[in-house]
């Protein structure tokens, strides 16, 4: 058992360095220091939750996807959709196969099996996440374009477009219809001008 505990921890190690790995479409936007893909993936994860909620799928199964979702990253980087064009995309349950092994059967399983359900695109779970990955995206874009960096418009439009669900569209257009600090004026008690 200790051998295979060591192979978590060698993992939950590798699993930080996306706290440094940088989102590479952004570049192209002219972001000079976009967001992580770690923190790409928690607000991806939150927003599995809502939307999974709202379409009466599982929400917890949508955020453990989401959670998971760019964990191959650690390995391949963050290649963006220009990249993609160039280089073959790594397949990510072959990283993940590779990232698990010595890890206890149970937890490599589970792992396994959950990048498998995001990467097939089938269950209501996986595709609540894979809208909230676009939804975040969208939602980073916006908050973006709000800092001056107006070629972040392409992503917006770009992770609009390609969002499938009911709950997500809807969710996308009240964030579109919403200003970025609008949490603020509200929890401060004042009135939008």
């Amino acid at each position: 058992m200790a051998e295979d505990l060591s192979a978590v921890a060698r993992f939950l190690y590798e699993a930080g360095t996306l706290k440094q790995t940088k989102r590479t479409g952004w570049w192209m936007a002219g972001v000079r220091d976009p967001e992580s893909v770690a923190e790409h993936s928690w607000r991806t994860a939150l927003l599995a939750t809502i939307i999974a909620k709202l379409e009466g799928a599982d929400p917890a199964q949508a955020a453990f996807l989401a959670v998971w979702h760019d964990s191959q990253e650690t390995r391949t980087g963050d290649v963006n959709y220009l990249g993609r064009k160039y280089a073959p995309q790594a397949d990510p349950r072959a990283v993940t196969e590779d990232q698990v092994a010595g890890m206890p059967e149970v937890l490599a399983t589970a792992v396994r099996e959950l990048v498998a359900e995001y990467e097939a695109k089938e269950s209501p779970e996986a595709l609540c996440a894979r809208d909230a990955d676009k939804l975040e995206c969208m939602i980073q874009g916006i908050e973006y374009k709000a800092q001056g960096y107006e070629n972040a418009q392409r992503w917006i439009d770009n992770s609009r477009r390609r969002l499938t669900t009911k709950s997500a569209n809807e969710l996308a257009d009240a964030v579109l219809a919403t200003e970025s600090l609008d949490w603020l004026r509200a929890a401060l008690g004042e009135t939008q001008s």
